[in-house]
């Protein structure tokens, strides 16, 4: 009975002690329950102002790329606004030039008109005074015959030498009005068709014509930007001149420097270049020589556009890739001030016109002999030759036709013209380089041509004073009456028109008018 007890008080005092236990532990756990989560709420509200202070940064970054996004934007809309209305204005100017020049052609056909039908009567003056003249003549030496016969005491020999002389005098004469009335007729008749095809041939090209120059501005968005570009104690613009091969001059000039340079291509490569660098800010030797290389390598690019698009415009097939590459070089060609690819082109439109008015076999290739009559000047100093030469030599080498190749050694008269295309190519060439405002020339070329033009033609006896006109165009040349007479007048322009081609050189042609004046004068008492 005292066993059972005392077990049973053991069994109690366990389950009383395990109880206890339970109790205990279960407070110990949330007690450490309630820290580990005063831990986690610490640890959550740390992270939480973490990420709340890196979201405000990254606001602050965004916001930032924003309004650098939106500012690059509103000045590229600006730069298109800009370039939009000079190129409107550009073409606004572009229709006013033509409309002038139009009422200029105008003009000069009115004027053209009026001159015809003066030297029409003219001529018709000069007809009636040379039957006159022969009539008279005539009489006289009918006249003159007659006392010869009645003259007893000359000798047949002396009358027959007197009337041999005064029949080859009267010979003379009539060959040389009947040689100046065949003359007339054919140039009239000549010149009337030529006329006619030349003018067909003009009207229908309407090509606008720009002259270039040897410095290229580039605008600058302030002034601070010329010291970027020179650069410490100058290196960015030793670096830039040294990779493009020109001059940079930076002067008083606001908002802008100066690219000087007698290589179009090297200058508008340069002026690109520094266009790049300027809108991308970061200027140092290093970017300049990779802005200047990938520079070259677009212009080159750009140069077989240039020549493809020419292709396209004329209408020209299969050319060689070296040959297209040329052409768009000539667009940064100049020869008188005459753009090269625009005086190509006008070259290879006017002879395809005048082949078509003729009607000539290979009349397509008038057209491709023009567009490349010039490509010699498309290559450097490094080649030895006259253009036409080396152009010849070029278009041989790239397999085009030996009409081709006739017309461009030809057009200059370096070598005879064996077809009827190349006789084109070089009258169409002239065409071009002769008309109004299509060159230029120094000052000091202009004044010795004027001057040696009047040295030629004071040169011949008979002519009494000589004045060069129109801009060297034409040579108006006085002649002694009592030593020039009307048929010898004739005779004596020809003489200095063909001296003048002989010594000189000279766009277009010159025209010699002879003047021969007789005044009579009397009093009336």
């Amino acid at each position: 009975m005292n066993a059972q007890i005392w077990t049973l008080i053991a069994v109690l005092v366990t389950i009383l002690l395990g109880v206890l236990g339970y109790i205990i532990g279960y407070a110990l756990a949330k007690k450490s329950i309630g820290v580990k989560l005063r831990e986690a709420d610490e640890r959550s509200g740390k992270l939480l102002d973490e990420a709340k202070r890196e979201a405000e940064a990254l606001k602050r970054v965004s916001l930032l790329e924003t309004k650098e996004e939106i500012a690059k934007k509103q000045d590229l809309f600006e730069k298109q606004v800009r370039e939009r209305k000079n190129d409107l204005r550009n073409s606004e100017q572009a229709f006013e030039e033509k409309e002038k020049n139009l009422e200029k052609k105008n003009d000069m056909v009115r004027k053209k008109e009026t001159s015809l039908l003066q030297r029409e009567r003219e001529l018709l003056l000069k007809e009636k005074t040379i039957k006159a003249k022969n009539d008279r003549l005539t009489k006289l030496i009918e006249d003159q015959n007659a006392k010869l016969e009645q003259m007893a005491q000359m000798s047949k020999d002396e009358a027959l030498k007197i009337l041999m002389l005064n029949l080859e005098t009267e010979a003379k004469l009539s060959a040389a009005n009947m040689i100046k009335q065949m003359k007339e007729d054919a140039l009239q008749k000549a010149s009337k068709e030529a006329k006619e095809i030349v003018t067909m041939a003009i009207q229908r090209s309407a090509t606008d014509h720009v002259v270039e120059s040897t410095v290229s501005v580039v605008s600058l968005p302030s002034d601070e930007m010329k010291g970027r570009i020179i650069g410490r104690e100058g290196r960015n613009i030793r670096t830039f001149e040294n990779a493009t091969g020109v001059e940079v001059i930076i002067d008083d000039t606001p908002d802008a420097v100066t690219i000087s340079g007698f290589d179009p291509i090297r200058r508008e490569i340069a002026r690109l270049a520094l266009s790049k660098l300027v809108s991308d800010g970061r200027i140092h030797p290093t970017r300049i020589e990779e802005v200047v290389k990938k520079t070259q390598e677009q212009m080159e690019e750009t140069i077989k556009n240039i020549g493809e698009d020419t292709l396209v415009e004329l209408n020209i097939p299969n050319m060689h890739p070296e040959l297209v590459k040329m052409l768009g070089r000539l667009k940064y060609r100049t020869s008188y001030g005459q753009n090269v690819l625009q005086h190509s082109k006008e070259v290879a439109y006017l002879a395809k016109m005048m082949a078509d008015e003729l009607d000539i076999d290979n009349a397509h290739l008038a057209k491709r002999a023009g567009l490349l009559h010039d490509i010699g000047k498309a290559v450097d100093q490094n080649f030895e030759g006259t253009h036409t030469k080396i152009g010849s030599e070029l278009a041989k080498k790239y397999g085009e036709n030996d009409i081709v190749i006739n017309s461009i050694e030809s057009h200059h008269e370096d070598v005879q013209a064996e077809t009827l295309v190349s006789i084109l190519v070089a009258a169409a060439d002239s065409i071009s380089g002769a008309r109004p405002g299509a060159r230029r020339e120094t000052l000091e070329a202009y004044i010795e041509r004027l001057e040696n033009l009047e040295e030629i033609a004071n040169g011949f006896n008979g002519v009494e004073k000589a004045y060069a006109i129109q801009a060297g165009r034409e040579i108006r040349v006085i002649a002694v009456p009592e030593q020039i007479s009307d048929a010898e007048a004739d005779e004596l322009s020809q003489q200095i028109a063909r001296k003048i081609e002989q010594e000189l050189k000279y766009p277009g042609q010159i025209k010699v008018t002879v003047i021969r004046e007789t005044r009579s004068i009397d009093y009336a008492k």
